[in-house]
């Protein structure tokens, strides 16, 4: 279906006027009083906002919903167990507050999240992350005792343990109060600088993190820990040197535990259709090597690592030492930035595949609430797990009362029968760590994918990979958003800079080297670059204008200056012998008129016909203009006048205006009827021999 249209040619003046452009901006003032103007449905809002649970749980219908969310809250409650315990030793804490860990903050998160399918809890990355704090602040070093009867050095483990459980209880607190603030400032968008690519490559370097963590425990040995850039080469190295003195016995459950474990998951996969629930593979690995670990007492005959002692019921809330804040405040934010995005972009998956919405803001709060409750009740930092997330919605959970019932079930076993699980093998706990981390592995795949779609996605990733190894994951989460932003700053300060043609009879203009059948419109240069102009690109926008078009713009003003001075030189001696002449005449003959033999030279009297009559600038990528990309328009307008070839701007954003205006680049002289709302108008502008006339027409 073709189309016809028949209209003037306008200007960015004629549409402000036809459009009737309102100038009336909201004041500072305005805008912070109207913020804090509180009325009944206001106030009605607001608290259904802040607490969700308030707007849902009263439309709750349990015909719908209430048995897929109890058999979902069971299986993620039984599968919270094991992944508590296990996450608890990549933390560096006794296992029993990793079951405190998924009972606090999963309650808090029930009542103020808006996602209905995460499973809030503990994660792998962010324990490893807790791990290297509380390795830094409480090392075994600081713990060391010479005990008398045996003549060696031994570890105090209750006074390093209960350092530990401080030092993590500070960290998740701080980083929970960073959550907090940054919500409450509308600070959710903080998200956006953790790309997809980032996440996944900070995440698999993190899991190398987790593994390296987990290996003392499978070969039953205790190497030392390092802190600080290149900590995981030498803990590896550490733990070669080791290896002969593998516990042969803890080597043996390692391995057993493991294949064990995945051909248990290879089943339930191959069975998934089958069941109308997962098989509780950890559980069950869990509880089996407990039984035999009882039976044969592992822990006497064989030096096999156990859980140890698991005490019943719950901890009291202790507020954490404050004096920690200050030694932890880095690995706070990290921690903070890191457990929200990871829980954002899960949330988003979910929400977008059933059709509601996740209130970024206030995901920040509710887990900055669970993590600062649960600082005070002595848990450390959580986020969302994708394995018990996965297992939630499969399992037939549609709202947050599945996240409360896993946490009734954690409930019980504290209260009731956690002290069953005391002769369970940390091998065991490690074994269950490296099977979970197979997702991540599979992340690798992203490299070839990326490498065929995007190389500079595929380099963030490496790149992030890279860092969060050498430089662990708090130094190595800055260094990667640095590196991505330079990124970022890199395809902006090198964009793609092209010259339009008009495809024949439209009105559609496109880049002359990416099209056969676009022509170049005669006498008329129409420039653009891919990106947006400012001062990190202002000077190179001047210098590929110039090679696009073949002007050199400094060589062509330079030769006309020096014609100028030339002529103004000529003219000064001219005018000095007429002056002399005049005095002769003056004296001797009264009446004498000198005139003739006054040489003129000419500047430019015709223009140089291998330039184009005018330069179009298309905008439409520019999306602000700072003061400099300002100055740089202005210039290369005035700059291409002078030597006869006009410049005009085309399809400027409401804000380049704007920005135009209040950087001084429109004066007496200069009026919006150079700028342009399309290209088209530009060009049959330039093309008009009389652009005054205001009547132009244009046809397409």
């Amino acid at each position: 279906m073709g189309y016809n249209v028949h209209r003037e040619i306008l200007d960015e003046g004629a549409v402000d006027e036809m459009a009737e452009k309102s100038d009336s901006k909201t004041s500072l003032s305005e805008r912070v009083k109207k913020s804090m103007r509180c009325s009944g449905p206001r106030a009605k809002e607001c608290l259904l906002t802040s607490v969700p649970v308030v707007s849902w749980l009263p439309r709750y219908s349990l015909k719908e919903n209430a048995l897929g969310d109890l058999i979902s809250g069971l299986s993620v409650g039984i599968m919270q167990l094991p992944q508590g315990m296990a996450y608890a030793l990549l933390a560096a804490v006794p296992p029993v507050f990793g079951l405190y860990s998924s009972f606090y903050p999963v309650l808090i998160y029930f009542i103020f999240g808006t996602s209905k399918h995460i499973s809030i809890g503990t994660y792998a990355v962010m324990s490893v992350m807790i791990g290297g704090v509380i390795e830094r602040l409480a090392p075994d070093s600081d713990f060391s005792e010479w005990d008398n009867l045996t003549n060696e050095t031994i570890i105090n483990i209750t006074n390093r343990d209960a350092e530990r459980v401080k030092v993590a209880a500070a960290v998740t607190l701080l980083s929970g109060i960073f959550q907090i603030l940054l919500g409450l400032v509308q600070f959710g968008f903080v998200v956006t600088y953790l790309s997809e690519p980032l996440v996944r490559g900070y995440t698999t370097g993190a899991a190398i993190h987790v593994i390296v963590s987990q290996l003392k425990y499978t070969f039953g040995i205790n190497p030392k820990r390092y802190s600080g850039p290149c900590s995981l080469i030498y803990t590896v190295l550490e733990v070669c040197s080791l290896l002969p003195k593998t516990n042969i016995g803890t080597l043996v459950v390692s391995i057993v535990a493991i294949v064990g474990l995945i051909l248990a998951k290879e089943l339930n996969s191959y069975l998934s259709k089958k069941l109308p629930i997962p098989i509780p593979v950890e559980l069950l690995g869990v509880v089996i090597a407990t039984v035999v670990s009882w039976q044969v007492d592992l822990e006497n005959k064989y030096k096999v690592d156990v859980v140890g002692l698991i005490p019943s019921g719950l901890q009291p809330p202790v507020l954490p030492e404050v004096s920690l804040f200050s030694k932890v405040i880095g690995d706070a934010f990290a921690l903070a930035v890191v457990g929200y995005g990871i829980a954002i972009s899960l949330g988003r998956i979910f929400a977008l595949k059933y059709g509601y919405n996740v209130d970024s803001n206030q995901e920040l709060i509710a887990l900055g609430l669970s993590n600062s409750v649960g600082g005070i009740f002595q848990c450390f930092a959580v986020s969302c797990s994708m394995s018990r997330t996965m297992v939630q919605e499969s399992t037939g959970g549609k709202t947050q009362v599945a996240g409360a019932l896993s946490a009734v079930v954690i409930l019980f076993i504290t209260l009731w029968i956690g002290y069953l699980f005391e002769d369970l093998p940390k091998a065991v706990l490690a074994a269950i760590i490296f099977v979970n981390l197979h997702g991540m592995m599979k992340q690798f795949m992203d490299i070839p994918a990326l490498w065929k779609s995007n190389k500079v996605d595929m380099l963030v990733w490496v790149v992030t990979f890279i860092l969060t190894v050498l430089l662990n994951p708090d130094l190595g989460l800055a260094a990667s958003i640095g590196f991505s932003m330079l990124t970022v700053i890199f395809r902006t300060q090198l964009p793609k800079y092209s010259l339009l043609g008009q495809i024949p009879d439209t009105d559609i203009y496109r880049p002359l080297e990416d099209y056969n059948q676009v022509r170049p419109v005669p006498g008329i240069l129409i420039f653009r670059s891919s990106a947006t102009l400012y001062f990190a690109n202002a000077e190179m926008y001047q210098e590929s204008l110039g090679k696009k078009s073949g002007i050199d713009i400094t060589k062509i003003l330079s030769a006309k200056k020096k014609l100028e001075a030339k002529r103004k030189r000529h003219e000064a001696k001219i005018a000095k012998k007429a002056a002399k002449k005049n005095a002769v005449h003056m004296e001797g003959e009264p009446e004498m008129e000198v005139q003739k033999d006054i040489a003129v030279i000419e500047v430019d009297a015709e223009p140089d016909p291998s330039l184009p009559r005018a330069i179009v600038l298309d905008l439409s990528p520019v999306n602000f203009l700072d003061t400099v990309g300002v100055k740089t328009l202005r210039r290369i307008r005035g700059d291409y006048g002078e030597i006869g070839v006009e410049v005009v701007l085309a399809c400027c954003q409401t804000g380049v205006v704007d920005n135009l205006q209040s950087g001084g680049f429109f004066n007496d002289k200069v009026t919006k009827s150079c700028v342009f709302s399309t290209v088209h108008d530009a060009v049959l502008y330039c093309q008009s021999s009389r652009p005054e006339i205001a009547d132009k027409e244009t046809h397409f």
